[in-house]
């Protein structure tokens, strides 16, 4: 029996162990998801479909989410990678404080973290009252819609990495620290390369969650055409002028996520993705 069908078996009698009333349930669940997908569908004049979602105005906005999207998780790749290895490595006071800190993004609302970003790098705000004085100004630019981004985005790829560390174990490490491997080497050469999958999987779904930041871009950046512009702020601009328009964009954007969710969980990364989460959750903590 191959490795493929003996998983498809085992899922099999993993699926008759269920009980008969948790099929309808779970399928009311998925309804939820999917039925506003199909709405949203049936209600797309696919006829114009190519020339609603390549205006001027849409590629524009298009252009910018995917190029400020790609900036914004390099911030995290640059950023979220240290910040995962400390908190799945390291060992120090307050460490639970840390990573409740980092990851408070994924449950602020949007709007809540723009405006957070407002007040410290706005023209009055903490650090950007000092730039100013230097000429510097971030708010309503293309950096401050980079930051908005990053600042949504960043946690998505620490808590996957973070469990990827963790379901990689450190023997190979202690092996090759005992060898008189340097820690940068040992970092380099065998830890980030076990963590390969998890770091994919992080990176491509910050980019997905940077590509559809609305709220936080909206506050800190504004809706300047071609420069905060992104395509979710298009989206939301177009519902009151030209609703066909909107429902196109928005059915691009949907395409694009499933794109995203499938190269993530439908492939050799979802395993490392999905390994890295189970071993996040079954860990006890510090």
């Amino acid at each position: 029996m191959t490795r493929r069908a003996s998983g498809l078996r085992h899922r099999q009698v993993a699926a008759a162990a269920l009980p008969g009333w948790l099929w309808p349930v779970a399928g009311i669940g998925i309804a939820l998801v999917a039925l506003p997908l199909a709405g949203m569908a049936t209600a797309v004049d696919w006829r114009n479909f190519g020339t609603l979602v390549t205006s001027p105005e849409s590629l524009t906005a298009l252009w910018l989410s995917l190029r400020t999207s790609a900036m914004s998780t390099l911030v995290a790749l640059c950023f979220g990678t240290p910040v995962a290895l400390v908190l799945a490595r390291g060992s120090f006071p307050g460490l639970r404080v840390v990573r409740a800190l980092v990851l408070l993004p994924l449950v602020l609302p949007p709007v809540v973290g723009g405006i957070a970003l407002l007040y410290t790098f706005g023209r009055r705000g903490l650090i950007g009252s000092h730039l100013e004085v230097l000429g510097i100004q971030i708010a309503f630019s293309t950096t401050a819609v980079v930051l908005a981004q990053a600042f949504v985005a960043t946690p998505f790829l620490i808590i996957g990495l973070e469990g990827a560390v963790r379901s990689a174990g450190h023997r190979y490490e202690d092996v090759a620290a005992t060898l008189g491997a340097r820690p940068t080497t040992v970092l380099t050469r065998i830890t980030l390369p076990l963590v390969l999958p998890g770091l994919v999987s992080g990176s491509v779904l910050a980019f997905a969650r940077a590509l559809g930041e609305f709220g936080a871009t909206l506050t800190f950046a504004g809706s300047l055409e071609g420069v905060t512009r992104t395509l979710p702020l298009e989206i939301y601009l177009q519902r009151e002028v030209d609703p066909d328009a909107a429902v196109a964009l928005s059915m691009l954007l949907v395409g694009v996520a499933a794109i995203i969710v499938v190269t993530v969980y439908g492939g050799g990364t979802a395993r490392g993705g999905s390994g890295a989460w189970r071993a996040r959750s079954a860990d006890p903590g510090e």
